[in-house]
């Protein structure tokens, strides 16, 4: 890989600088106004039950979405479909900020919404090779990777600031207004890309399910997504049991969020240190190495290590994820042409979704275990799911080349 084959050179192509303002414009707006949401629901209730319900409605259209929308990147222009979601999600946004909306009708809002994110999501992945091609496309996934983390670490901070001084309503106009600045600037930022003929093709959820169960049966591509998956499922323990962990240590609320915070750091560093440092043939090779580290502190977590030995173990826990990087030019390698698009469409939605799953789960089990034996208990499961995805090296399909076009440009 040339040493210019870095972030800059993503940013270099006018149309990704267009996808990437609109990622940054709504992901922030959207963290935003989840949390000035879930502020608002408790407010008007005073139920912990259905203000986290705000996350649960966010997440789990993923799988719905994912599965049986998939083909819509296939059969809609890009750009329209792109611009349109956005659009959508603006209004839906706009009726929650209606003074007085009962809040079964603000959660269905929400699911609405959350049934749109995934199609933008799996879109903006499919058109991403197009966009950026060659050595620029790892760098331009990870930067819009680096986009989604980094609203974790400073889009809940931001909200606490804004609800000082504004309401929960005027965040969730803000939000839509989000939504509108990130459909202009696809539009007019982006070029149009066109579907080939579908006048053949089955409905919709027949054609994206069939497809599903295509990518499936490449068994390279099936060994990604579900790495590509199981990491952030399993990965997320520790955050999900945040909380509880640090009131077992008595660390407080600042305790807490610090350990919210010490994986999404450890992530952002972890990958912008691999993409700067390692070039593509390395960071294929570490994808086992990087994905046995996000698992590997979590063991420690079996002696119930205080706050201040815990937080660097989940630091060195997020600079595993780095392994995306990796993933994401083994994806390329094996997914067959025709279902590249929806390759990356359904390892994006379904990353969302298992990610989710993975809180509830983890939530679940401290109900019985004590929260740092959850978390070690789900480092083992993912350091045992890593040795069977990986096995003794990163397959390939057989008929391609091992110079497939993004890697050999890229070393």
């Amino acid at each position: 890989m040339s040493r210019t084959d870095r972030y800059r050179d993503a940013l270099a192509v006018a149309e990704f600088r267009a996808i990437f303002a609109a990622h940054v414009v709504s992901v922030t707006g959207m963290v935003i106004a989840n949390f000035a949401l879930t502020v608002l629901i408790y407010a008007r209730t005073g139920s912990p039950l259905l203000s986290a319900l705000v996350f649960t409605v966010t997440f789990a259209p993923y799988l719905v979405a994912g599965t049986l929308l998939n083909a819509l990147t296939d059969r809609l222009p890009i750009r329209r479909l792109l611009v349109w979601c956005n659009l959508a999600s603006a209004a839906l946004t706009a009726v929650m900020a209606l003074p007085g909306t009962p809040v079964l009708m603000l959660l269905a809002l929400a699911f609405g919404r959350g049934l749109i994110a995934p199609v933008i999501a799996g879109a903006r992945a499919a058109t991403l090779p197009d966009v950026v091609s060659g050595p620029a496309y790892v760098p331009a996934r990870s930067l819009l990777r680096l986009v989604s983390q980094s609203s974790q670490l400073g889009g809940t901070a931001l909200a606490g600031v804004l609800l000082t001084g504004v309401s929960a309503t005027g965040v969730l106009i803000g939000n839509a207004v989000c939504f509108v600045v990130s459909a202009l600037l696809l539009r007019f930022g982006t070029q149009e890309r066109r579907p080939d003929d579908i006048a053949e093709r089955p409905s919709l959820i027949r054609d994206s399910l069939s497809g599903t169960g295509a990518m499936f049966r490449v068994r390279p591509l099936r060994r990604v997504l579900l790495l590509s998956w199981a990491v952030p499922a399993l990965g997320v323990a520790a955050e999900a049991l945040a909380v509880p962990y640090t009131g077992s240590v008595h660390a407080g609320s600042l305790g807490a969020g610090l350990f919210l915070s010490a994986v999404p750091a450890g992530a952002v560093l972890g990958e912008v240190l691999t993409n700067t440092l390692a070039d593509a043939g390395r960071q294929v090779r570490l994808v086992g190495w990087a994905a046995a580290t996000v698992f590997a502190p979590m063991l420690v977590f079996v002696l119930h290590p205080p706050l201040a030995v815990a937080l660097p173990l989940l630091v060195v826990s997020g600079l595993g994820f780095a392994h995306h990087l990796g993933l994401d030019r083994l994806l390329m390698d094996v997914a067959p042409e025709e279902l590249r698009g929806r390759a990356l469409n359904l390892q994006s939605t379904g990353l969302m979704f298992w990610q989710g799953l993975g809180f509830a789960a983890a939530g679940a089990a401290a109900q019985f275990l004590a929260p740092a034996q959850v978390i070690a208990i789900a480092g083992c499961c993912g350091l045992v799911c890593v040795a069977c995805l990986i096995g003794p090296g990163p397959a390939r399909r057989p008929e391609h080349r091992t110079d497939a076009p993004v890697t050999a440009a890229s070393e």
